[in-house]
């Protein structure tokens, strides 16, 4: 195992890591004491589940009212659609893609993800799992390790929370999950508890189980890079980091990337077969197709290994037979070749993305790590390592819980600090407007986006200030600084300032202005910050004479923002009596961050 040091911090903590998946969720957490090795352990307790098992399904049940009924192992125990049915419950599964961001979106997800329950929105949902999973980990702390209610007592507000992602998913969704983790009493409320809450994302945990369990150990030797694809239920995650020269520190070498392509869609497809294979039998009823599915699901997806062999699925009894549609005493028999069709899109969509994390890679790339719940399908893995081997590239599959990667990678994440380098995902910017120069042939042809401000200058509106650029390497004390300035009539008015920011995803290197390319712009949110102190401090102009005249006041500041972390941070920065000042800066996220687009 990875040689972690003693936790160094200056009292006693609980680190609680929930990883709420696609199909399953799962809790892993750590007690710190000063001085002594931390130890990453699971909840392996739940109800409803058998003691041992490290998840429990995403599944729940809600009522007319939008309660939740029923949650995890007692949402898909054998009674629970006759109970359903007679209250009028509402069954919710994979609600977790329900808040991805909708970059790189198809028409086939939309179809395979059922409606929200009526009257429950998708933060609700969230939150209702977040405090089941936190009620189950209490429970297990306290049956669990000696005078264990005094131990949760103690700890239980010196928690830290890491919430875990997709490697897609940015602002907008983290700030929907930071507001479930809230309204499920996790933490207090957003200010206050800022400092209470981490997120990762699952590539990142990924890493980091890998490098706390040393599986990863032989790969990372010779400064090469190692590629990370972690399949689970809803996405494939995508990502490449290389060990830097300090000891036990990392960083990420190319853009990582995220797919709506997990095991989840193989169920789709495979669903979507039965359903025009049967259509003409008796056995296209809807008890039929369901039992056949619930049968793939549980067993055959996993067990599928060749295409030029056939997969039997058993949903019936001896007298279930249509030799026309290849069932025979209660058992379906399809061909290898259509059961690989149900695989084709997951695995072209790995098979392409690590070529071009390969290409673009700031680091040699020869190994490829398959992990989670997914990577456990042998078909999977045989085609991944056999369409790669021929690039030179080497896939392993690690031995051991390869459900449990991310919830205890997560609380690595907190505890190891292992990445110190991340790459942007897109290129980040804000619209802003340039000093008009009639001379300069952009400026001429945007003429009419002129304006005269009222210390009368002329701008031309439309332009795009680049902050931060697709795969630039920023360390997580990497400072970026704009310096802006508007003007105003009276100081009143200039106490509160609003920066838009916008991610740019095309082609462009460096994007100048926003009606070029335009549908590849889209507002990622809004920077706010309270100028109360600063406006108090600006001087009076006067531009003109006599009826001409005109006072005007023009505000100089900075915004700080730190893209190195997980999250974005933003401050604003101003000069007062020859010194530096700096004040909390809050970034709004806006839903048109999650309008249809398409990741390049």
């Amino acid at each position: 195992m990875h040689k972690r040091p003693p936790y160094s911090g200056p009292h006693r903590k609980l680190v609680i890591a929930i990883d709420v998946g696609t199909t399953f969720s799962g809790v892993s957490y750590s007690i710190l004491d000063p001085e002594f090795v931390p130890e990453i352990n699971g909840v392996t307790r739940f109800p409803g589940q058998i003691h041992g098992a490290l998840k429990i399904p995403t599944v729940l049940y809600y009522d007319t009212d939008g309660v939740a009924q029923a949650i995890g192992a007692e949402a898909v125990q054998d009674s629970i659609d006759e109970i359903a049915e007679e209250n009028g419950w509402k069954k919710a599964s994979w609600f977790k893609l329900h808040l991805r961001p909708k970059l790189d979106d198809e028409e086939d997800v939309k179809n395979a993800l059922d409606p929200l329950p009526p009257g429950v929105a998708i933060v609700d949902m969230f939150a209702d799992i977040l405090r089941y999973l936190y009620r189950c980990t209490k429970e297990y702390i306290e049956q669990t390790h000696a005078s264990g209610d005094l131990v949760w007592s103690s700890l239980e507000k010196e928690t830290h929370f890491v919430l875990t992602h997709p490697n897609g998913w940015g602002g907008f969704e983290q700030a929907q999950m930071r507001r479930a983790a809230i309204n499920a009493g996790l933490i207090d409320d957003h200010h206050a508890s800022e400092g209470r809450l981490s997120f990762a994302t699952e590539g990142e945990a990924s890493l980091n189980y890998c490098i706390s369990s040393e599986l990863s150990k032989d790969a990372f030797k010779d400064g090469k890079g190692v590629i990370i694809v972690d399949a689970g239920g809803g996405t494939v995650d995508i990502s490449a980091y290389a060990r830097t020269s300090e000891k036990n520190t990392y960083e990420e070498i190319a853009v990582p990337r995220c797919y709506l392509k997990g095991s989840v869609f193989v169920t789709y497809n495979a669903h979507r077969y039965l359903i025009e294979h049967l259509r003409d039998s008796s056995f296209s009823g809807e008890n039929d197709i369901n039992a056949m599915m619930k049968e793939f699901d549980e067993r055959a997806k996993l067990t599928f290994r060749k295409s030029d062999e056939p997969l039997s699925i058993r949903f019936g009894g001896y007298r279930d037979t249509d030799p026309s549609k290849g069932i025979r005493a209660g058992q379906l028999k399809l061909q290898g070749s259509d059961v690989a069709s149900f695989y084709s899109p997951s695995v072209r969509s790995i098979l392409l993305s690590v070529m071009n994390m390969k290409a673009t890679a700031k680091r040699p790339v020869q190994t490829v790590l398959l992990v989670g719940g997914f990577s456990s399908s042998d078909y999977l893995f045989t085609q991944v390592k056999e369409g790669l081997h021929a690039f030179g590239i080497s896939v392993f599959r690690p031995d051991g819980h390869l459900n449990k990667v991310v919830a205890d990678g997560a609380v690595s994440f907190y505890i190891d600090h292992h990445v110190d380098k991340r790459i942007a995902r897109y290129t980040y910017g804000n619209p802003c407007s340039y000093i008009y120069n009639p001379a300069d042939p952009e400026h001429s042809k945007r003429s009419s986006q002129k304006y005269t401000s009222p210390s009368n200058k002329q701008y031309i509106r439309g332009a795009f200030d680049v902050i931060l650029a697709k795969g630039t390497q920023v360390s997580e004390t990497t400072e970026f600084r704009r310096s802006y300035w508007f003007t105003g009539m009276h100081p009143d008015g200039m106490c509160r300032i609003k920066n838009e920011i916008y991610c740019y995803y095309g082609t462009i290197q460096n994007p100048r202005w926003m009606d070029v390319d335009k549908e590849s712009y889209s507002k990622l949110g809004v920077i706010e910050a309270d100028t109360t102190r600063l406006s108090r401090l600006l001087p009076r102009q006067v531009r003109g004479k006599k009826k001409n005249r005109t006072v005007f006041y023009e505000m100089h500041y900075d915004l700080v923002l730190s893209f190195g972390l997980t999250e974005l941070k933003a401050e604003i920065a101003w000069q007062e009596n020859g010194k530096e000042v700096r004040g909390p800066a809050s970034i709004v996220y806006d839903s048109v961050y999650s309008s249809e687009r398409r990741e390049s």
